[in-house]
């Protein structure tokens, strides 16, 4: 009994410890992140779920500032001005105008992608990996809310830089989602009107304002 009871200790202290470690890393990453007036991201997206045998392959780019974004994917435009979020689609030739639901927990939006892991979770450390040169400490998170669609997230950080390299996310419907960031720029001069929605440029657009 008292060795169950030694190796438990151990065992709570050695989580204890993987736990705090984790959580100092990632506050220093928030720090850094915090210090930019703007980040610039060129970024790929991969999203597989081996049961549905689905693979989606797509590459991005977004521009944060504070809350405001802008971001481009697939094809659509997605423009947030720190209230609103306009989604432009020149394919469909429309814009659908709405407020970015922040209620959606889950949901790790462009202004949430660098600072989404500061609440929420368990922190661990899990892996070290070496990528092309680059010193690579992956933390791992669990949701402490147990309705969460998310099973955890694996968070790459680069030892050197504090910054994002990857993030590794799997959803309890076994669908993995991974973004890498291929080029990362801060403070980067950006015109007042970058997050700022034209109308006039959509004039023959279908409107589609959601409540």
């Amino acid at each position: 009994m008292k060795k169950f009871i030694a190796v438990l200790l151990i065992t709570l202290s050695i989580s204890g410890f993987s736990q705090n470690k984790g959580k100092t890393l990632l506050n220093e990453v928030s720090a850094k992140v915090k210090g930019y007036d703007n980040i610039s991201l060129d970024f790929k997206y991969v999203l597989e779920n081996t049961s549905e045998n689905v693979k989606q392959e797509t590459k991005g780019d977004v521009i944060i500032q504070g809350e405001k974004y802008k971001l481009n994917i697939l094809g659509i435009t997605r423009l947030f001005d720190g209230k609103t979020l306009y989604s432009i689609s020149p394919e469909d030739e429309e814009v659908t105008i709405s407020s970015e639901n922040d209620d959606e927990e889950d949901a790790i939006t462009p202004s949430k992608m660098l600072s989404f892991y500061e609440d929420g979770y368990l922190y661990a450390m899990d892996i070290e990996q070496n990528i092309n040169g680059r010193k690579i400490q992956y933390v791992k998170l669990t949701p402490i809310d147990s309705d969460s669609e998310i099973k955890s997230i694996l968070l790459g950080i680069d030892v050197n830089t504090k910054h994002i390299y990857n993030l590794i996310q799997i959803g309890k419907n076994n669908t993995k989602t991974t973004l890498t960031v291929n080029s990362f720029k801060t403070n980067e001069p950006l015109s007042k009107t970058l997050f700022t929605f034209d109308a006039s440029k959509y004039q023959d657009y279908y409107i589609n304002k959601l409540d």
